[in-house]
């Protein structure tokens, strides 16, 4: 099985989430290739057409896997393969003409797939759906000692250190709200999860106290699934489907979107002091890259069925 992968490539890299999914699926057997898009908006994508259509022709895939909206749509437009589109939120978030191409994406696409259930609402799409959060990989991020990673990076043993889920330069992401909330609480600082490696990501979950999401709306949080999978305490608002996949987890908080309910969920994760069972809660999920993997590649196996069938 071959399998074409269309994404946005305006930044020079594919979103990490996107490139962990590809490796664990073709793990499986799969062979893939991508096509970068390079432009903005529905005209700058149209640009790309002919490059994709030569694409098509050299690699010759059974399947386009299109992630976004507007690269969704954008794979559409060539009709001899069948085309695949994961949302991931922004896409349908967006709303105006955004949600409207993308919404002419799932009408046109023989197979979507949306990362989680709040979503799927608003998109408020009724046929050939799945509901598949993205997967979090199991092997990168890890439990740690916690003395020892501080250690490392040279912070106090008992300072109180939040990491915020997000770049304070990202006004989706909120940040003044969680910046009012730790003035709230005066004696904790914040830290930005921006220009960090993955290796670094994972090493600052198993240091801080905690991680904390104000943002204004969320598809499936990659963020929060990898912190659940370090063990981090977690304060979040309630956005996209981080109130599912925190589920019932001691040491996880659901709050108000206010300065004073995320300073209280704060202090009480600082109260908890100790890793979370979030590891185990994230693959009693199914929300590891491998097993989302086995999922997309079901989706993959039945299309192609389906079409040998007709």
């Amino acid at each position: 099985m071959k399998v074409l992968i269309v994404a946005n490539f305006n930044m020079g890299h594919f979103s990490p989430f996107v490139v962990e999914q590809v490796n664990s699926i073709r793990k499986l057997g799969v062979e893939f290739e991508y096509f970068g898009v390079v432009g903005k908006g529905p005209l700058g994508y149209l640009r790309n057409l002919p490059a994709l259509k030569r694409m098509i022709k050299e690699f010759r895939p059974d399947i386009v896997h299109a992630h976004y909206g507007l690269s969704g749509l954008f794979a559409t437009l060539q009709k001899k393969i069948p085309a695949i589109v994961t949302y991931h939120g922004s896409d349908i978030h967006k709303g105006g003409l955004i949600l409207f191409l993308s919404r002419i994406a799932m009408y046109k696409a023989v197979w979507n797939i949306i990362v989680s259930n709040p979503l799927c609402k608003i998109a408020n799409i009724k046929r050939n759906v799945s509901v598949i959060p993205c997967g979090a990989y199991e092997k990168m991020f890890v439990p740690m000692n916690k003395e020892v990673v501080r250690a490392k990076l040279g912070w106090g043993k008992s300072e109180k250190v939040v990491a915020f889920a997000g770049a304070f330069d990202r006004e989706v992401k909120n940040p003044q709200l969680a910046k009012d909330a730790i003035h709230v609480i005066s004696d904790a600082r914040i830290l930005e999860l921006k220009g960090y490696s993955r290796k670094e990501v994972n090493f600052i979950f198993n240091a801080v106290d905690c991680l904390l999401m104000t943002s204004h709306n969320e598809g499936s949080p990659q963020v929060i699934k990898e912190a659940m999978l370090c063990g981090t305490p977690i304060v979040s608002v309630d956005v996209g489907d981080v109130k599912d996949v925190c589920g019932l987890t001691e040491g996880t908080y659901i709050c108000k979107a206010t300065p004073q309910d995320i300073a209280a969920s704060l202090n009480k994760a600082f109260t908890f002091g100790k890793r979370t069972d979030g590891r185990k809660r994230i693959i009693q999920l199914g929300l590891t890259n491998e097993l989302v993997a086995k999922k997309i590649l079901a989706i993959y196996t039945n299309i192609l069925d389906n079409l040998r069938i007709k």
